[in-house]
């Protein structure tokens, strides 16, 4: 009676499940060895936002020396120089009238020049330009230049037609017939070409080419004894 009872009792225990109680974690306790490392680690994400700081300096540093460098170099505009390659004149030729004292000087005056560009730009004039021509002072004519192109570092032929109108030397006419006796004629010729210089194909600048040149006229040859011309360009 008391087995068979322990016996019950056994198996009644043997059904109730069992509980515990759960005891809330702890914190990891942090090392000496921990906080080393991230230290370690703080350093060396501050060594590499230094780094990256000193490269993108130098880079900046190297680009604005490129740039430098570039504009001294490349960008730095030079004067064109011109030669002159042949001239004609067109036109009667000088005749004294007496004694009205009158002179017929009413020519035309192809010049051609080669034209040597300097630069690595190429220059660009679409709208052409004009030509001054003075005498003593004195504006006797003009003319003007087509159209065209000079290539970077190379070189073009710009040929002009200068009129000589034998009216504007009036005001100076003892002189002029002075020095048609005398058998040559001096004149100024200045020269003004508005255009666009293109850097590279890439930058496009407005630029304008100066020449100032002193010719003297041979008379009974009908043809240029000398020529001294002064170029430059402004941007």
């Amino acid at each position: 009676m008391a087995s068979t009872t322990a016996a019950a009792a056994g198996n009644g225990s043997g059904s109730i499940l069992p509980t515990h109680t759960i005891a809330a974690t702890a914190p990891p306790f942090r090392t000496h060895k921990d906080a080393d490392l991230e230290s370690r680690r703080r350093r060396r994400r501050r060594r590499c936002l230094c780094c990256c700081l000193l490269v993108t300096l130098v880079v900046l540093l190297v680009l604005a020396i490129s740039l430098l460098v570039l504009f001294l170099t490349v960008l730095r505009v030079r004067d064109p120089t011109t030669r002159l390659v042949s001239t004609r004149l067109i036109g009667l030729s000088p005749r004294l009238s007496f004694p009205a004292m009158s002179v017929q000087l009413n020519v035309t005056l192809l010049i051609t020049v080669a034209v040597h560009n300097p630069n690595p730009a190429s220059f660009t004039y679409a709208t052409g330009g004009h030509t001054d021509l003075t005498y003593r002072g004195a504006h006797v004519g003009d003319a003007e230049i087509d159209p065209g192109r000079i290539p970077s570092r190379g070189d073009a032929n710009v040929t002009m037609a200068l009129t000589l109108q034998a009216d504007r030397f009036a005001g100076d006419l003892t002189q002029l017939v002075t020095d048609v006796m005398g058998g040559s004629v001096a004149v100024e010729a200045s020269t003004r070409i508005p255009g666009r210089v293109a850097i590279l194909g890439v930058f496009k600048r407005h630029a304008v080419a100066y020449s100032d040149c002193h010719f003297v006229f041979g008379v009974t040859e009908m043809a240029v004894r000398s020529q001294q011309c002064s170029d430059r360009t402004k941007l």
